[in-house]
């Protein structure tokens, strides 16, 4: 029987280890139901440590043995760990445990991926593996021997010894379990070399399974390119001999930072032109120079407890978001990511499962890897820098780095170093860590004749346990434009540190339209009431590349709004605005493709609910597809011109250059589908000849109604590819009508290719129908009912996956009474389950109880 109320953990509580660990031997004799796992491990009293109590956990372990000083002893076991008796000073500690690999569906601690051993051990993964303080301030050296059958063992470090049936690695640099990584099977290896910035040789191998080496190209060049960024931004040098990297399919997270064997979900890691998009290799290679970037911040400097998350994985993100901009666009991704931020994180900070970048108590740790620690902490690491200084945050790093190198870390320790630096008071900043939701900042302006005067003021809304916000640090960053589009002053960044605080512009020839927040410099929401004529002009003139974007985004989120709820004609203003932007031959392909984008449907359900109108799915859905259908309409005699423009002819190429001409393309392709029905996506189907092309004709042609034929020859070409039947999964789903939605994944859920165990499978289908908006909150409840009877049937089989899931229904106070009535019976149904895990419990709890 599982724990259905689990325990409470708090910040406040953290105290250490009452025992440090100096060396850990473990050795593994493979078995897929019985493998054994030996651990000698060399423990000492901690000085530091007020508690003695020896407690190792361990979950899902049989105990063979335990020894202390080679001494038979007996501990006190239960189903969380166990205690035992120890020595006053230095002492050895041994176990033999039998864990069962093949059984472990949860994919946490070692388990088996179609015949391959894999390891996940963050972040409690580690003791289902052996008894161990599996805590993050535990940090030992950790040497490792396998013993199987399998001609590929691999663990962390380097290569120590190797022959018939073993393998031993050795990893010099501390750690905690966390990091720990093991992987055996029949693999192939892709190959290369690197030489550090100080000479040193290190060997790269991309491990796959047979028949997979054709997509590890990318994936290898994208490792190298990650190595020397960091090495050029950030000073970082890699510090083994050998870092490898390992495709699992079966994996709950995108990748692991493991120390020197990275462990991947396939799909973040395979590529090839003919079976990935340009959007699968853009993210693979984010998530390739993410986790690499973590050997320094997240590995070699850890946190102490899981409350600092935030610590590595806020700076992580920001770090491989930095990369992206350097090998890309730098305004399109900021674009990209602040889409994501609103679409994701946004609804997490304002509804009921809103918490601070830093924690303050947990009950599952996995339902704590969340929008806000990683993507909401990144950007708390670009208000510091914007507040710091491009100077003062590279001599900081360099600081941390070396005054932290081999610990375990919290905010505190991360914040001292840019105090030293800069002479800064950072305790008012620090509220970005511990406060909850998102600000909001409102603007009124005064104009005189010569002086212009902003005043800005800050207010966050109540969150869960935190009623009352006082005022953050905020940069601001605003620039003042002419009636000709000149720049009357270019960017400055304010700090808005009051409630309420003026800002005064002297000299100026004329009035000026402000542009606000440029590059998104803090995430808050920007509450102006600005006339449609200002948003024209700032889409026509606009020089901050985000802002422009912004001008047309919010016109497009008022016209919507405005044709969902009043019933109004689309507005001329934006349509025309859209038409010159997509004519601009001077802008990036890329950056016009967003700018003719929509926002989601879920973020203006946000906007409705957050103006105080409930929300109608299906009347957002309808105003969406006629403003598309609109813009067609206006950009008709110059849609055929700008997809030919836009074709690319050379050898495809995954770069920023074809990668924009292939989404600007793709967005004349949807608009002119519009208009004629599909004949050209059928020809660009049939002539496609890589992925990006052909997922592309295909989603136009399944939204105009057609595509049968194309989605069955689809599956017959790709069948064996399961990274493109994911796809294939994915995109029926997303592109069905509302009122098919759920009729479709069912179906779907029923074909002998859908492998509900397998994570991204099951996502595919699941996932796709959860954002499916007006599919998913269909009047009927059948959506809501499908994902609920889903969730129930994976829990017990897999409960991180399942728990995760949950985030669909965070925002379901915002509809009708009907639409909740119907949510809220299925979060009862799938809480009434015996036995349901505690994460899921969690989360149930949290949605209902905000």
């Amino acid at each position: 029987m599982r724990d259905a109320a689990p325990t409470t953990i708090y910040l406040k509580d953290y105290a250490p280890f009452g025992y440090l660990v100096d060396e850990i031997s473990l050795t593994f004799d493979l078995a897929p139901n019985a493998t054994r796992v030996h651990s000698r491990i060399a423990f000492r009293p901690n000085p530091d440590a007020t508690d003695r109590t020896f407690f190792l956990h361990g979950e899902q372990l049989s105990l063979i043995s335990a020894r202390i000083d080679d001494q038979p002893v007996e501990p006190e076991v239960t189903e969380k760990g166990l205690t035992c008796k120890v020595p006053d000073g230095p002492f050895t500690w041994e176990t033999e445990v039998e864990i069962d690999p093949s059984g472990n569906t949860a994919l946490e601690g070692l388990y088996m991926s179609n015949g391959m051993y894999c390891t996940q051990c963050e972040a409690e993964g580690f003791r289902k593996i052996t008894y161990y303080p599996d805590r993050p301030d535990v940090m030992g050296v950790f040497s490792v021997r396998i013993n199987g059958d399998l001609p590929v063992l691999l663990s962390n470090g380097n290569p120590v010894d190797s022959g018939e049936g073993f393998a031993e690695w050795h990893d010099p640099w501390p750690k905690p379990a966390y990091l720990f990584a093991l992987v055996a099977g029949d693999l192939v290896a892709h190959s290369d070399r690197f030489t550090t910035v100080s000479g040193r040789d290190v060997a790269l191998n991309l491990y796959v399974r047979p028949g997979d080496e054709g997509k590890c190209a990318f994936g290898m060049e994208a490792l190298k390119k990650s190595m020397k960024w960091d090495e050029d931004v950030y000073g970082r040098e890699y510090d083994l001999d050998v870092f490898n990297i390992v495709a699992v399919d079966d994996f709950n997270m995108g990748a692991m930072e493991n120390k020197g064997l990275n462990i991947f979900n396939s799909s973040a890691v395979l590529a090839s032109p003919e079976t990935s998009t340009d959007a699968n290799f853009e993210r693979i290679e984010a998530i390739i120079a993410h986790e690499y970037f973590h050997n320094w911040t997240g590995n070699r400097i850890t946190c102490r407890d899981w409350f600092q998350l935030c610590l590595k994985e806020g700076l992580t993100v920001f770090r491989d978001a930095q990369f992206t901009a350097d090998m890309r666009s730098a305004a399109v991704k900021r674009i990209e990511d602040v889409i994501d931020l609103r679409a994701r994180q946004f609804p997490e900070d304002n509804g009921p499962l809103a918490h601070p970048v830093r924690p303050e108590s947990f009950q599952e740790i996995n339902n704590f890897y969340t929008a806000t620690v990683y993507e909401k902490g990144a950007e708390v690491i670009g208000i510091l820098k914007r507040l710091v200084g491009d100077r003062a945050y590279a001599e900081a790093l360099d600081l941390y780095f070396a005054r932290h190198d081999g610990q375990a870390c919290t905010i505190e320790d991360w914040l001292a170093v840019f105090e030293e630096v800069t002479g800064r008071d950072l305790s008012q900043f620090k509220r970005w860590y511990s406060d909850a939701g998102t600000p909001r900042v409102s603007v009124q302006e005064d104009w005189d004749g010569s002086t212009y005067t902003l005043t800005l003021s800050q207010q966050t809304p109540p969150t869960p346990g935190q009623p009352d916000k006082p005022p953050r640090v905020i940069p601001v960053a605003v620039g003042l434009l002419g009636p000709n589009g000149d720049e009357l002053r270019p960017t400055e960044m304010l700090e808005l540190t009051e409630a309420r605080q003026s800002f005064r512009f002297d000299g100026l020839p004329s009035k000026p339209v402000p542009s606000i927040l440029r590059e998104f410099s803090a995430p808050v929401i920007l509450d102006r009431d600005s006339p449609t004529s200002e948003r024209a002009f700032l889409l026509a003139h606009d020089t901050d590349p985000f802002n422009r974007w912004e001008a047309g985004r919010s016109l497009a989120r008022d016209t919507v709004l405005a044709m969902a709820v009043d019933g109004a004609a689309p507005n001329a203003s934006y349509l025309d605005g859209i038409h010159a932007v997509l004519r601009d031959d001077t802008l990036d392909p890329a950056y016009r493709a967003l700018m003719a984008g929509l926002p989601g449907q879920s973020e203006l359900a946000g906007t409705l609910h957050e103006r105080g109108i409930t929300p109608d799915p299906m009347a957002i859905y309808q105003a969406c597809e006629d403003l598309r259908q609109a813009l067609a309409e206006t950009c008709r005699d110059m849609l055929p011109r700008l997809h030919a423009d836009t074709r690319v002819d050379a050898p495809y190429a995954p770069d920023a250059e074809q990668s924009g001409k292939r989404a600007l393309a793709g967005t004349a392709l949807a608009l002119i589908t519009r208009l004629d029905g599909g004949e050209l996506a059928a020809e660009e189907y049939a002539a496609a000849d890589n992925m990006t092309l052909q997922l592309t004709a295909l989603a136009a042609l399944l939204h105009a109604g057609k595509g049968e034929t194309q989605l069955s020859q689809f599956h017959d070409q790709w069948r064996d590819d399961r990274l493109v039947m994911d796809k294939w999964f994915g995109l029926q789903v997303s592109m069905a009508k509302p009122d098919r939605a759920a009729q479709v994944a069912q179906a779907l859920t029923q074909h002998a290719d859908f492998n509900w165990k397998n994570p991204n499978r099951f996502r595919a289908v699941m996932g796709a129908l959860a954002t499916n908006h007006a599919g998913f909150h269909h009047a009927s409840g059948a959506a809501y009912a499908l994902l609920a009877d889903w969730l129930i049937r994976l829990d017990p089989v897999n409960p991180q996956t399942t728990a995760r899931m949950f985030t669909a229904f965070q925002t379901w106070r915002r509809y009708d009474a009907d639409r909740q009535a119907l949510i809220a019976a299925q979060l009862d149904r799938i809480a009434a389950t015996p036995d349901l895990s505690p994460d899921s419990t969690e989360m149930i709890a949290r949605i209902r109880g905000g």
